[in-house]
């Protein structure tokens, strides 16, 4: 206790002093700026799925705009990994390539790599919920803006939102003629094209848009394993992965027929190809968590140098009318995808790692997506105008079918061991109806009370289609072949929020989300019974301030938060080796984030946002197995362990949310130089540090990271008035290897994207 008093008082104290230099830097640029210096304008969002000014929005949400994405993506890296740390509390990692990004807001995320898996952070695009893990990873590009949404929002936006959402809006067609277009090369033979145009076909009645993505890098890490293989991977090869090929489109319809109606028809395909996660066997040293292994050089002895491939399609029809008092709005959307990912599990080669002669650890697998189909109905009636009372009511439904391949190692071997029946089919089902409502209402001139709830009848479940038999067919399974969860629950929250004057309000919600029941599958392939999680329950508290200060040239938002999850689904390891799912009673976190953006004078604009938290997991009776190869521990445990028939496991209590970041401070300036009337020079930089991250549920030295830090950059000229820019620029500017994720039995290391310098140009009218 008094080390929790002590820290929270030099939190206050931090706070303080944090906020005095922001006073301080304030008066500064007061004094700096020029009478008629540019303002930074408004940001408008749709948190709570109408217009409004970010500033009035009693919710805490980071914003990052189109422009800021296409810097971000200039070296071809991916539009969501890239995300991770742009916005206080927010972070993305993967440890399944390009198709299955994994999100984490406030610490609350998901570690789980089943294809089946959910998360509790929801991807909204263009109002429509993406809630399979493959569909989370649609690219985002023709962004108009991408919003963050932290803590639960359970009311409006539905279940699995116990972290937030992340809502990207593209940009949509328009009565007048628009268009946007940037290029970009780089090292690697890196290529980045990525655009929309549109305008009238039918003035006033029909508009298009027409957007795409292309984007490409060469193969470019060696496999240098020269012995042979048991599967016939072809190796040493020289530039034999890493490579990507992504092409996405999408076209989009509005019609306005008559007065007060619209209707907007969108479709999107996308064909991607590439390479899996590349894990580095032994790239952690036992006793530090530094990682040794070379970026550019592997020693893979299967799986066919890790390829992927998923093909993704979709549309959807978001049909609006305005009554006058109120807009009834219905979204009708489908998504469907297949694919496949292979990788080389354990990292190495065996042979490069023996044990008393005989070659150590084997493993390869293959996730294949056969057929998926997303359905999702939302029916909306929202009031219109600027009164004090504003209301929206609706329902939704959602239906999710899929049926997904897991295959295991001797499936592809060609030597006598192969197995063809070790693989297992899945058909899962997942449906879901949901009743909501909200509205606002403004007490007095500065004094808005905004309140909503939900409820929600969520339903899983997963049948073994095939089991993993003996090479001869027999079979050997003996756990259930069919599961089904289903639980009702209520979301809700409520919020304050009081102008104390135009530029500076102060606010406070409360709000409670939940994440449905959760099944476990993929253990099958290993002849191990289904595991299952009951659903999660968040209970969160957050206030905060918003200001726009010094004539429009300083905003500065700030947020408090804790919460409390009961029933937390995390993902561990059994006594065999393989995945489940598990409750553990509650996990509890505190922390505060904050976003500035100031222009102190006319050509300079910075952006810096910061985020603190502090999590722990509750629960004395749960144990995580550790990292163990044939036995032997080959980690530095720092909890307390047991031995349960010669396994050994941790005990959990008390220690930090895997891929929780104690701390993320990402920082951005852009400063022109004026050449002519209408053409300047500029400089822009950019870099997020991330703290304290442990990657896996229990204390070890190795499997953690601290400080790191990523940086990019941009020089160049723009002219036109702004219309075109050309420009040099580097992403990750000093090569850094950041350990993004571990393999924990063959203490395998996944690091992030290698450095990309390279040129771009854009244009738009």
């Amino acid at each position: 206790m008094i080390v929790k008093v002590q820290f929270r008082s030099t939190a206050i104290r931090a706070g303080v002093s944090f906020a005095a230099l922001i006073a301080a830097t304030a008066a500064i640029a007061q004094d700096a700026a020029p009478a008629n210096g540019d303002t930074l304008g408004d940001i408008v969002v749709t948190a709570e799925r109408r217009s409004e000014n970010l500033q009035k929005v009693p919710v805490s949400v980071g914003v990052i705009s189109g422009d800021a994405l296409s810097t971000y993506t200039a070296g071809g890296d991916d539009t969501l990994l890239t995300l991770s740390g742009r916005t206080p509390s927010l972070y993305v990692e993967t440890t399944t390539g390009r198709i299955f990004p994994r999100f984490y807001i406030r610490g609350l995320g998901n570690i789980d790599f089943y294809l089946g898996a959910s998360q509790p952070v929801e991807i909204i695009q263009d109002d429509v919920v993406l809630e399979h893990v493959v569909l989370k990873s649609n690219p985002a590009f023709d962004v108009n803006q991408i919003e963050v949404l932290r803590g639960p929002q359970g009311s409006l936006f539905g279940r699995n939102t116990t972290a937030g959402i992340i809502k990207i809006d593209t940009v949509r067609p328009t009565q007048t003629f628009q268009g946007r277009g940037s290029a970009s090369y780089g090292s690697k033979n890196t290529v980045n094209l990525e655009g929309g145009i549109g305008g009238p076909i039918v003035q006033d009645k029909i508009a298009f848009r027409l957007s795409g993505l292309f984007q490409h890098r060469d193969d470019w890490v060696d496999n240098v394993y020269a012995g042979a293989s048991a599967d016939g991977t072809v190796s040493p090869k020289k530039n034999a992965m890493a490579g990507y090929d992504e092409k996405d489109v999408r076209l989009q319809l509005l019609l306005t027929p008559v007065e007060g109606l619209s209707l907007l028809a969108s479709g999107h395909a996308r064909d991607y190809s590439g390479t899996s996660t590349l894990f580095l066997r032994a790239g952690i040293v036992k006793g530090s968590n530094v990682p040794v292994a070379p970026r550019g050089i592997v020693s893979f002895d299967e799986a066919q140098n890790n390829p992927q491939a998923y093909h993704t399609y979709g549309g959807s029809l978001n049909a609006a009318y305005d009554f006058g008092f109120a807009t009834l709005t219905s979204i009708t959307a489908y998504e469907t995808t297949h694919g496949f990912s292979r990788g080389d599990t354990d990292g190495g080669a065996a042979a490069n790692f023996p044990v008393g002669g005989v070659p150590n650890g084997f493993g390869q697998s293959q996730g294949q997506v056969r057929g998926l189909d997303q359905w999702t109905q939302e029916l909306r009636l929202a009031s219109n105008g600027d009164g004090r009372f504003k209301w929206q009511v609706g329902g939704m439904y959602f239906d999710n079918r899929d049926i997904t391949d897991f295959y295991q190692r001797a499936f592809f071997l060609t030597t006598a061991a192969r197995n063809p029946n070790n693989w297992v089919r899945l058909h899962d089902v997942n449906t879901s109806y949901a009743l909501f409502g909200q509205f606002s209402y403004a007490l007095t001139d500065r004094l808005t009370i905004t309140g909503g709830a939900r409820g929600t009848k969520d339903s899983k479940s997963t049948r073994l289609l095939k089991t993993a038999d003996t090479a001869a067919g027999a079979v050997t399974y003996t756990g259930r072949r069919y599961v089904r969860l289903s639980d009702t629950q209520p979301s809700w929250d409520i919020s304050a929020l009081y102008a104390v004057d135009p530029n500076f309000s102060v606010y406070a919600r409360v709000a409670k989300g939940f994440r449905g029941p959760t099944i476990q599958g993929r253990s099958a392939v290993f002849n191990s019974d289904f595991t299952t999680a009951n659903s999660e329950k968040n209970l969160s508290y957050e206030a905060g301030i918003k200001t726009k200060l010094l004539d429009d040239r300083l905003r500065f938002n700030l947020t408090g938060f804790g919460y409390t999850v009961k029933d937390i689904q995390l993902n561990g390891n059994d006594a065999n080796g393989n995945g489940v799912l598990f409750n553990a009673e509650k996990a509890k976190a505190y922390g505060v984030e904050g976003d500035i953006q100031v222009r102190p004078a006319r050509n300079l604009t910075i952006s810096a946002g910061a985020s603190y938290l502090h999590s722990r997991i509750r629960d004395k009776n749960v144990y995580a197995q550790v990292c163990a190869l044939n036995g032997v521990v080959v980690c530095t445990v720092l909890d307390p362990t047991i031995n349960v028939r010669g396994t050994i496991f941790a005990q959990i209590d008390g220690d930090p949310l895997p891929n929780a970041p104690s701390f993320n401070i990402n920082l951005s300036g852009h400063y022109d130089m004026p050449i002519t009337a209408s053409s300047k020079a500029f400089v822009e930089t950019d870099f997020n540090m991330q703290g304290f991250t442990q990657f896996v549920l229990y204390k070890t030295r190795e499997f953690n990271s601290n400080g790191n830090l990523e940086w990019g950059g941009k020089i160049g000229y723009e002219f036109a008035n702004g219309k075109y820019q050309v420009a040099v620029f580097a992403r990750n500017l000093t090569n850094e290897r950041v350990l993004k994720g571990v393999i924990e039995n063959y203490m395998a290391a996944v690091y992030n994207d290698p450095r990309i310098i390279g040129v771009s140009a854009s244009a738009k009218y």
